[in-house]
C-alpha cells in the first residue's frame, strides 16, 4: 500500500491508541525521577532487553513486584533460589539462572558504585556517551537494554539522548516520516511528548509493520 500523509487526526488516534509509555503501562512514574521508580524501570529494561517474549518479561517483572523485590537493596540481599523461582513464575522455560545473576549483580553494582540511586549514575556521567558507557558496564546491559531504559528518560535526564529504536524507525519509514524528531517538533500535540510518539511508532513497527499488517494499523498505510 502506498505511503500516506500523516494528518493531525491520524497522529491523535495513533497517540491515543498506542502512545502510552512502556514504563507507565507497568505502573511506573518516572516524572519525579524518584530513585525507587527509576530502579523499577531499570529492572524492567533488563528483562525487556533479553531475548524473550515481551509478555514473559512483563510477567516476570510483575512477579518481582509480588515478591516485594523492587529495590536494589532487596534484590541484592535476596536468596538466589527465590530469584530463580521468580523467573520461573514469569514464564522462563528451562531457565538456567543467568538472568537472575545479571539482575542481582546489577543491583549490587548499583549500590556499590552509586549508593543504589540511578540519578547518581546520571550525575557522574560527563556526557551522553559516558552515560551509556556507565550503563553498559552493568553485566547484562548492552546497547539494546541501555536504549530501552534511556528512551523513557528523554527530556528528564539531560544526558539521555538515545537514538530512535529500530522498530520505531521501521514504522516511520513506512509512514514516510523522514525525520521523526523534526516531525514531532512541528506536529507536537498537547498532553504528549516525543517519548509518547516514539512509543507509538515502536508499537506500530512491532505489531503491524514488521508483520506485514500495515493496512490494519491505526494509521493504515
Amino acid at each position: 500500500m502506498p505511503q500516506r500523509q500523516v494528518r493531525r487526526d491520524d497522529l491523535a488516534r495513533l497517540l491515543h491508541e498506542q502512545g502510552d509509555l512502556f514504563s507507565a503501562r507497568l505502573g511506573i512514574d518516572l516524572s519525579r525521577l524518584d530513585p525507587d521508580e527509576l530502579f523499577r524501570w531499570f529492572l524492567a529494561s533488563l528483562l525487556y532487553g533479553a531475548r524473550i517474549a515481551e509478555s514473559v518479561a512483563t510477567h516476570t517483572y510483575q512477579a518481582f513486584l509480588e515478591h516485594g523485590l523492587t529495590t536494589p537493596q532487596r534484590i541484592a540481599a535476596a536468596d538466589f533460589g527465590e530469584l530463580v523461582q521468580i523467573m520461573g513464575e514469569g514464564g522462563y522455560a528451562r531457565y538456567d539462572g543467568i538472568t537472575s545473576r545479571k539482575v542481582q549483580g546489577a543491583a549490587a553494582r548499583l549500590i556499590e558504585q552509586y549508593e543504589g540511586d540511578l540519578n547518581m549514575l546520571h550525575a557522574a556521567a560527563q556526557d551522553t556517551v559516558d552515560l551509556e558507557t556507565r550503563l553498559q558496564a552493568f553485566w547484562g546491559v548492552g546497547p539494546i537494554t541501555s536504549d530501552i531504559f534511556l528512551r523513557e528518560l528523554r527530556g528528564l535526564w539531560p544526558k539521555a539522548t538515545p537514538g530512535l529504536g529500530g522498530l520505531a524507525q521501521l514504522a516511520a519509514d513506512h509512514l514516510g516520516i523522514d525525520d521523526p524528531a523534526a516531525f514531532w517538533k512541528k506536529h507536537a500535540m498537547a498532553g504528549y511528548d516525543y517519548r509518547h510518539f516514539e512509543a507509538a511508532l515502536t508499537r506500530l513497527g512491532k505489531n503491524f509493520c514488521r508483520c506485514g499488517r500495515c493496512e490494519k494499523a491505526p494509521i493504515p498505510h
